[in-house]
């Protein structure tokens, strides 16, 4: 049997990061950003990320070669966006392929989109504007029985706190220190998945004595980057922190929350950026992520990797040092 190495990188030909991984048809397909290979000036706008397009990439078990399938979506066909193909995610529901995708519109407001297709490795092809009353980066999308949530939402390029009112106010601030965090949003999709069924709602995180979690806590509070899975019948949230560099988690008994805080599922890697998801395949679970060891540490060309994720008797997850 062939020995994994989790601490390599899935492909080294493209930088790739921002993974979402899922199971289609018998295997392990990803979804990552593109990440192009020149050098930007970072900020903290997220001016470097400046991806113009999409590859899907497969895996047939965890110890395969990593395939890619090749530019799936480009910018250039995409007719209300006008840059910056962040972090993507994928669903599958009535025998379509769904590929959701945040990107800035032509007045710099990311909103997320949806392309659709035949296949889990694409093409897809674009709806001609993005989904009505979406706002922000990070598009998660969870399937749950009949039901379909999409999560979403990141902090400064990311503009989350410019839309604490509902509308979008460029020179908005989050909160203070002391103040309850800004949690992701959730909304329920509609049956063809193109549209929200009702507006978005704030998803509320609170530690284990049920008080929010504070925007000045930056080991616990939400930043960007919504994963949610399901595991013994509880949901689990997942996020990034940040600026501490962190992955972390929250349980709850609803998939609209709220959730209670649990702790750490990866610490810090090698670049600023820490962007997850989490899938089960062929009986294990797996966190993709990914990080900057491929070029070195810059923060605009990273590379994804994997680990095995493991669950302890009363559920919580085991803590993951991508170094180790």
């Amino acid at each position: 049997m062939k020995t994994v190495n989790y601490k390599e990188p899935i492909v080294t030909h493209i930088f790739t990061a921002d993974p979402s991984a899922h199971v289609f048809e018998g295997k392990l397909y990803i979804y990552p950003s593109h990440d192009l290979d020149h050098e930007q000036v970072s900020n903290d706008n997220g001016d470097q990320y400046d991806m113009e397009d999409y590859h899907v990439l497969s895996m047939e078990d965890e110890s395969s070669p990593c395939i890619d399938h090749g530019e799936a979506l480009h910018l250039r066909d995409i007719p209300w966006a006008k840059q910056q193909l962040w972090a993507p995610d994928a669903a599958c529901r009535n025998g379509r392929y769904y590929l959701f995708f945040p990107a800035r519109d032509h007045d710099h407001v990311f909103r997320i989109g949806v392309a659709t297709g035949a296949s889990p490795a694409g093409p897809f092809e674009p709806q001609p504007s993005y989904i009505p009353g979406s706002f922000s980066i990070d598009p998660a999308v969870f399937v749950d029985g009949d039901e379909a949530y999409m999560y979403f939402g990141g902090l400064w390029g990311g503009q989350l706190e410019k839309w604490q009112t509902g509308e979008f106010l460029a020179d908005a601030e989050g909160p203070a220190p002391d103040a309850p965090a800004l949690g992701p949003r959730v909304a329920r999709l509609s049956d063809d998945m193109l549209s929200f069924q009702e507006p978005p709602s704030e998803v509320s995180i609170v530690d284990i004595d049920g008080r929010p979690i504070l925007a000045g806590d930056e080991d616990r509070r939400y930043f960007e980057g919504p994963w949610m899975h399901k595991y013994n019948g509880k949901y689990y949230l997942s996020y990034s922190t940040g600026t501490t560099h962190k992955l972390v988690y929250a349980v709850g008994d609803n998939p609209c929350g709220p959730f209670t805080f649990q702790g750490t599922i990866l610490n810090p890697v090698i670049g600023w950026t820490t962007h997850h998801s989490i899938v089960e395949f062929q009986g294990k679970w797996y966190l993709f992520y990914h990080d900057s060891s491929l070029s070195g540490g810059a923060d605009n060309k990273r590379c994804v990797k994997f680990a095995e994720l493991k669950y302890k008797e009363d559920g919580t997850i085991e803590t993951i040092d991508p170094y180790e």
